[in-house]
């Protein structure tokens, strides 16, 4: 992986969400920009998921007696600051020195959820003292060695993690045209911060004489969710559901969340954008389990529009990237400035003082 860059000492105080992209990926090696900013294949998913929110209604509401929004809301049981939190992402260090504990120190001060990795590249121990007080969440990928998963599961909870995150729409990692091009490799060498004997996701399958073959961490079925459940008392929220069947199975296995996510686009090129398939995943299971969306969001009104549709909460992932690579800590502590901002505006210009108050008639499903 690319050397962790330094801070680029540039003035983080962007005054809107729509310059944010720009001023970060100017900034970045064409491998890099690469690895952020790609999907996979012919990136048609990785475009469905802005399309999905960018063709979204959302109805206006007058004379409210909007004196005051108020964005709070809680997360398996515990309150956070807005409906919205940091979706986990890897090689945070590759986009700024401080990777990690740059977004973990931001989205603590801010009250907001952040999801840290098993690519981290920073410590587990590391992420939770920058965190502090902050709720976080620790992603896992499936190891083959159960070992090596105990004890990342037994660091997280001694850092201070409060549930994890279940990453299962990754059996082998998606054909992203755009990253190989640009040159960078997520190789299988242990990352930076992670536990030995780490193993991400494998790059490809094996052809051996033409039956190709999968790593052993690929094998995972529903029953490493019972067996999840066995290791940690941390609750476990299951990340990449895109129908209600699969929904459905995670409430089955103890499962108490879910995240609707097509893996930001990067994973099977011709999925579904995750906003389309929300509704009919949030009516199967949403008295059953806390659903989540992650996937296109960028402003204040997608919030607003995935929470219209079914979500408690919506996952936020490259915008992050961006705001650390402007500006590290003070980049990522301006985003999350700007997009409560944003949210609160839209809450007010649809009517909705609280978040109890946004339903489905503020942003309806088209006819």
């Amino acid at each position: 992986m690319p050397a962790r860059r330094r801070s680029p000492g540039v003035d983080p105080g962007f005054q809107t969400l729509a310059e944010l992209e720009a001023r970060a990926v100017a900034r970045w090696s064409p491998a890099l920009r690469g690895y952020v900013e790609g999907g996979a294949g012919e990136e048609r998913t990785l475009s469905r998921n802005r399309t999905a929110f960018a063709e979204a209604v959302v109805y206006p509401r007058v004379l409210r007696g909007v004196a005051s929004v108020d964005p709070r809301t809680t997360l398996l049981g515990r309150p956070v600051a807005v409906p919205f939190f940091v979706s986990p992402m890897a090689y945070h260090g590759a986009i700024h020195a401080d990777g990690e504990t740059a977004i973990a120190a931001a989205a603590s001060e801010a009250g907001v959820l952040a999801a840290f990795g098993t690519l981290s590249t920073r410590s587990l121990e590391e992420i939770g003292r920058a965190s502090g007080p902050g709720l976080r969440w620790f992603q896992l990928y499936h190891q083959a060695d159960e070992a090596v998963e105990r004890a990342l599961l037994d660091r997280a909870a001694a850092a201070g993690f409060s549930a994890i995150a279940v990453t299962v729409d990754v059996p082998v990692l998606g054909v992203r045209d755009r990253q190989a091009q640009g040159g960078f490799a997520i190789d299988r060498s242990v990352p930076v911060g992670t536990a030995r004997g780490v193993r991400p996701p494998a790059r490809s399958p094996s052809d051996d004489h033409g039956v190709f073959r999968l790593p052993a961490e690929a094998s995972a079925t529903w029953e490493w969710l019972d067996r999840l459940r066995q290791l940690t008392r941390l609750p476990l929220v299951v990340k990449g559901i895109l129908t209600p069947a699969d929904a459905r199975r995670c409430a089955e296995h103890g499962a108490q969340g879910i995240v609707v996510s097509n893996h930001g686009g990067r994973q099977l090129d011709g999925a579904p954008a995750t906003l389309d398939v929300l509704p009919e995943i949030a009516r199967a299971v949403g008295d059953r389990l806390e659903v989540y969306l992650d996937g296109g969001v960028r402003r204040g009104v997608d919030v607003l529009v995935a929470l219209a549709r079914g979500a408690r909460a919506v996952g936020v992932g490259r915008p992050f990237l961006w705001a650390l690579g402007v500006g590290g800590r003070s980049g990522v502590a301006r985003y999350l400035t700007l997009l409560k901002l944003d949210l609160a505006a839209a809450m007010a210009l649809t009517g909705c003082r609280t978040v109890a108050e946004i339903t489905p008639d503020v942003s309806p499903l088209p006819r």
